[in-house]
């Protein structure tokens, strides 16, 4: 095969489609489900794909369908084809709507409840007619649907990546408390030593996260570890309320604290555990005109979190 090769037509984009919803199910029986079509259909769709390119795309195992080699080359390159189609209709959408049209945000546990609300009251604000779509998930599932143009942009902590297809924009510092509902008998003992904290129950991130492994090392630079009485949780809905209606302990941003009056921060100290909060974007995609307005708020809210952590210092 030549590179102009795949420029001739018999590639078509339901090919690049079926491709990445192979590897996002890891089976062809879901992908056919996810695209509403047979498996057969899908099955000849692949096998077309494969004799165009001439190399084999996925091998078959007990666990499922994975990518080879030139499969997982070739799926970098797919999807990102795929986003930017969903990008183009999305801004010629706006294009006609006016100054109506949607932003869809990725978020996670330590995706700012204070600035996301602040930043959507801001723009909703100024264009009453703009949608925004606000997509909670772990941080692994929310990069999976970044490159693939489901998400304009993602909101939370920012952790280095190796990804090259991503640029990270750092917004503010906050620091990670530890946390109790104002009911927790703790609160009675001063400062408590993180030692007598494990004796009760912790709520914490789920593995994939990397305050989880941030929260690990802390314990375990102390000679300490995660109590095996936990619930591991990413709702923050759930959270909140298991700290005001339990006697269990979480490590939390300091904002997400702060706001809500049924909760405590603790003055125990969580040595070398914070976070850095930002945005992901894609790179080489043109955001939508929608995505641009609403990164400006996020940034304007982002300066005045800022300078109230700063003078809370």
């Amino acid at each position: 095969m030549q590179p102009d090769d795949l420029l001739k037509g018999r590639l078509k984009l339901r090919h690049l489609v079926m491709l990445t919803a192979i590897d996002d199910q890891g089976s062809l029986m879901r992908a056919a489900e996810q695209l509403h079509m047979t498996q057969p259909v899908l099955t000849r769709g692949l096998r077309e794909l494969e004799s165009l390119l001439g190399v084999e795309l996925f091998e078959r195992g007990p666990r499922g369908m994975t990518p080879t080699p030139h499969g997982r080359a070739f799926l970098d390159h797919a999807r990102t084809v795929v986003a930017e189609l969903r990008q183009a209709g999305r801004h010629m959408t706006e294009l006609s709507a006016g100054t109506a049209g949607t932003v869809t945000i990725g978020t996670h546990l330590a995706g700012t409840n204070v600035l996301l609300p602040r930043a959507i009251a801001a723009l909703k604000a100024e264009r009453p007619r703009l949608t925004v779509v606000v997509r909670e998930a772990t941080p692994d599932l929310l990069t999976q649907d970044l490159l693939a143009g489901r998400l304009d942009f993602t909101l939370g902590r920012l952790v280095p990546t190796e990804e090259s297809r991503l640029r990270q924009h750092t917004l503010y510092q906050e620091p990670i408390r530890l946390v109790t509902g104002v009911g927790h008998p703790v609160l009675s003992r001063g400062a408590p030593a993180l030692e007598d904290l494990l004796d009760y129950p912790w709520v914490v991130p789920v593995t994939q996260t990397a305050l989880r492994q941030e929260l690990e090392d802390a314990l375990w630079r102390r000679g300490l570890s995660l109590p095996e009485n936990r619930v591991e949780c990413t709702s923050i809905l759930t959270l909140r309320t298991l700290l005001r209606e339990t006697h269990m302990v979480a490590a939390l941003p300091q904002l997400v604290a702060q706001q809500d009056d049924q909760l405590a921060l603790l003055p125990t100290a969580l040595e070398m555990v914070g976070q850095t909060v930002g945005v992901t974007v894609p790179v080489g995609r043109v955001p939508t005109s929608t995505a641009q307005f609403a990164l400006r708020h996020l940034r304007t809210a982002a300066a005045r979190i800022r300078e109230s952590l700063d003078t809370a210092v």
